[in-house]
């Protein structure tokens, strides 16, 4: 939530979702962890202003300011086979074709082409883009991503605390 728009409550809200039509009278979304009912929703300007039952002055707007509206995951449409939501990606562990673990996805950034999976372990971090030839394997009850790794993608070693580079001799 972006902050507040007018007097009488009126949330700005920067929709992350690929469902803007989700935004509908009636729906529920959980405001800092409380369910509300929609009131209403319009774009204004670019962005969605979004009216909640029982958010009905700036100040109460404003409180929210910074939350994340999420919406039930029961109420989540379908996605067609193959697809799957950020929240079923982060978290998984992530092994190469022979089974080698690489790291647990921490991330998924979005880049113009394809999504990249931010993967972390204790030899550093792997940046893995969602694209066929790479991600083989995506097991969500099971936890677990099988990758083929492209000629090039190594990890990032982490930055161990205290150390510096060395001027050159």
């Amino acid at each position: 939530m972006r902050g507040a728009h007018g007097v009488r409550g009126e949330l700005k809200i920067e929709p992350l979702t690929d469902a803007p039509g989700r935004f509908t009278p009636g729906a529920t979304v959980h405001a800092a962890g409380a369910p509300r009912t929609m009131r209403s929703a319009r774009l204004h300007g670019g962005i969605l202003l979004l009216q909640l039952e029982g958010i009905d002055t700036r100040e109460r707007a404003e409180e929210l300011r910074g939350a994340l509206l999420e919406v039930p995951e029961v109420e989540l449409p379908q996605l067609e086979r193959g697809s799957y939501y950020r929240h079923e990606i982060v978290g998984l562990q992530v092994f190469d074709r022979q089974g080698q673990p690489l790291g647990r996805v921490v991330q998924v950034l979005e880049t113009g082409a394809n999504d990249v999976y931010v993967t972390r372990s204790d030899e550093g971090e792997l940046l893995i883009p969602a694209i066929d030839s790479v991600v083989k394997d995506v097991d969500v009850a099971a936890g677990r991503m099988t990758v083929e790794l492209l000629p090039g993608l190594e990890r990032v070693s982490p930055k161990l605390p205290g150390s510096k580079k060395r001027p050159p001799a």
